[in-house]
């Protein structure tokens, strides 16, 4: 009997991975037969590399711009002609945050790495980044100017923005041309959202929010291209400046990962599958992972594994998710439950393997 395990991470806790490691610990306790396969996933935010790595892209360590302007070391993976990006490894939120100044640069750069050594299909996961400047860092760092009226480069950030009069694509870097983007992101608002809706995530002020609100819209009319379209908003707008200046195709995360990384044969012939994040709330039932995991699973039998879950069992019909379980079932302390979540998430296994595959 073959049990497939394609949990997200449990942010903060433990990665994909390691989410995985532990339920197979205990299944294998209550049912040693079983035989586990592990598909780590992720809807496009932090731990897509891993997640991607973890099902055997090669990585690649490099150095790029932080988003506060200091070096980071960001991570690609890799396989044949495919790389596998991740925002947050370069302009995340883990790297610090100056909501008006903080850049997504590092983007461009890791971009320009996958296109040295020459992959013909970028995939970019969105998602938990510092800057909301409507990817006019990334853009900079691809080779385009973004100017005042004198001809000057403006301040990076989104502050910068609203004294933008022209963006230069002259030296924009030939090879995009020759090269397939793919955004992965979960997020599907314009780029109208960016400021107010995500903003105060970064620590941007109510009057911060404002100005920045302000600055996207008047990049917008510069930068032509529709801000309107789902997934612009993302990433503090860099899903805008990917769509309307670099050709991106936008993709719901969950389902790019999960055809990366071979789900659809590893759920063949599985008696049950088990998926999972943090947190499963009202935000897992538009488009991450778990909900993802369920509507690819092609009728096999799938549960739910969170920290902690607000979702009753008539929020979940029609996600294809028959059960959900939560660490803080075993231990009501939030706080405990993310101190040790690996025994609880072995306890939570063998729960799984008594209610759904008979011993």
């Amino acid at each position: 009997m073959k049990v497939l395990l394609a949990p997200d991470k449990f942010k903060g806790t433990l990665a994909a991975g390691q989410v995985a490691d532990h339920l197979a610990a205990g299944l294998r306790r209550v049912r040693p037969d079983l035989e586990v396969r592990v598909v780590p996933v992720a809807d496009g935010g932090e731990g897509t590399v891993d997640a991607a790595c973890a099902a055997g892209f090669d990585r690649l360590v490099t150095t790029v711009t932080g988003p506060l302007g200091s070096p980071v070391r960001a991570m690609l993976g890799l396989r044949g002609g495919t790389a596998v990006l991740e925002l947050a490894q370069a302009s995340g939120l883990g790297w610090g945050s100056s909501p008006m100044s903080a850049s997504s640069y590092g983007v461009g750069e890791l971009i320009r790495v996958a296109m040295d050594i020459g992959c013909s299909r970028i995939v970019l996961g969105l998602g938990g980044s510092a800057c909301t400047d409507g990817g006019a860092g990334m853009l900079r760092a691809l080779g385009a100017l973004v100017m005042d009226a004198d001809g000057v480069p403006v301040e990076p950030g989104g502050g910068g923005l609203a004294r933008v009069a022209r963006l230069d694509l002259s030296g924009l870097d030939s090879r995009l041309e020759q090269v397939e983007l793919v955004l992965a992101t979960d997020v599907d608002n314009p780029l109208s959202d960016a400021a107010p809706v995500y903003g105060p995530q970064k620590g941007a002020s109510p009057l911060q929010v404002a100005l920045l609100g302000q600055a996207l819209a008047h990049w917008a009319e510069v930068v032509g291209g529709d801000p309107t379209l789902p997934g612009s908003g993302a990433a503090g707008g860099v899903g805008y400046a990917a769509l309307a200046v670099l050709g991106a195709v936008r993709r719901a995360g969950v389902d790019v990962l999960l055809d990366l990384l071979g789900f659809g044969d590893a759920v063949h012939d599985a008696a049950l599958v088990i998926t999972g994040e943090g947190s499963l709330d009202a935000q897992s039932l538009r488009g991450k992972a778990p909900v993802g995991v369920a509507r690819a699973a092609g009728g096999v039998p799938v549960v739910a594994v969170a920290g902690v879950c607000s979702l009753t069992a008539e929020d979940l019909v029609g996600t294809g998710i028959s059960a959900a379980y939560a660490l803080t079932d075993l231990e009501p302390d939030p706080a405990r439950c993310r101190a040790r979540p690996g025994p609880l998430l072995e306890r939570t296994a063998e729960r799984i393997v008594r209610d759904h595959l008979c011993c």
